[in-house]
């Protein structure tokens, strides 16, 4: 990843304002132990980048370093670790979903939907592959529909002017949110894919079996593309209004559609008001977000994205204002707009 940028020292009256919250969330909770209690963090691959620099900066701007896990079995496999009580946190590339949402209830699992950025899944080809620049929806529609399986092997038969060579895939796994948005918005249903490719929780094993694969076509997070441009070769998409290019710019001015998308982390409510460390280090996620989210090449949310999150935060509002839904084309303006409206 790029070199991360000094983050932002909180002012003594943040901090201020932070310890008061951070007390007051603790207030029924028993009498903080002198030993900072660990804070747990599993999900997503393509929102790990984030949480693990967030992380690593907490810990060494503290003068009482917290163990803090991060790990990633992907959005859904986070997801029944949360709502199972094991997580503090679950990283997220894609809303909570309706079955998610009932087990976490089941469970007693109250969460805070907290977005921290937005991402454009990123269609790639090894460096090699000088056929294709762009592809449109229905091409890659044509590459990943579940009938597309041991059927649509080789470039030529995407499009007829490619070359008769194999068509190699590589995507994330049934557990990834990336797998479940990108196979909603291209093929229409989340989940439904041709399972014929090589398929990873760790989007860097993706992009390293494309960047080794003359042949290849993967998708992941564009983080993992930023990393190593120069060993991987974005595809522009084009959705019927012109190619589009992944980019910052294309998701600030929501070009870059069907795949642009909100990340999330969700907090478990309850642990936030028991553990003092725990709050403490949500609230500085959120402030030095900004800068750590465009280090790691995502897009960072609008300056009044975090604060509205921040409050939802020290507010306590729990629950999701997707009701178990993928919302496509959302830009960061509706966004707002459903942050302003929990």
């Amino acid at each position: 990843m790029k070199v991360i940028p000094k983050p932002k020292i909180l002012p003594w009256t943040k901090l201020a304002l932070i310890a008061t919250a951070t007390a007051l969330l603790g207030a029924c909770s028993q009498v903080q132990s002198q030993s900072p209690q660990p804070i747990k963090i599993d999900g997503s691959s393509t929102v790990y980048p984030i949480t693990k620099t967030v992380a690593e900066t907490f810990n060494a701007m503290t003068k009482a370093p917290v163990n803090v896990t991060v790990g990633f079995s992907g959005t859904g496999g986070g997801f029944k670790k949360f709502c199972a009580g094991e997580t503090d946190i679950n990283d997220a590339s894609r809303p909570i979903q309706t079955d998610e949402m009932a087990a976490c209830k089941q469970a007693g699992v109250a969460y805070i939907e907290l977005p921290v950025a937005f991402d454009a899944i990123t269609v790639v080809v090894n460096p090699e592959n000088d056929w294709v620049d762009r592809l449109t929806v229905a091409e890659l529609q044509k590459i990943w529909e579940p009938e597309a399986q041991r059927q649509i092997t080789q470039w030529n038969q995407v499009r007829e002017s490619f070359p008769q060579k194999p068509l190699n895939l590589y995507g994330p796994g049934t557990d990834s949110g990336t797998f479940d948005y990108f196979t909603e918005a291209i093929v229409g249903e989340a989940g439904s894919s041709r399972s014929d490719y090589t398929a990873s929780e760790d989007d860097e094993i993706l992009a390293q079996g494309v960047n080794q694969d003359p042949n290849a076509l993967g998708y992941f997070g564009l983080a993992y593309y930023e990393a190593i441009p120069d060993k991987l070769k974005a595809i522009a998409v084009d959705s019927g209004k012109g190619a589009v290019f992944p980019s910052r710019q294309t998701v600030e001015n929501a070009e870059y559609q069907p795949l642009t998308r909100p990340l999330f982390i969700y907090v478990n409510a309850a642990a936030a008001q028991k553990n003092p460390a725990l709050a403490e280090f949500v609230a500085f996620y959120l402030e030095n977000a900004p800068e750590i989210v465009s280090s790691v090449g995502y897009i960072p949310l609008p300056e009044e994205g975090y604060h509205l999150a921040n409050v939802h935060f020290f507010q306590h509002k729990v629950g999701t204002v997707f009701d178990g839904k993928v919302e496509f084309n959302l830009t960061l303006g509706e966004l707002l707009r459903k942050q302003k409206k929990f």
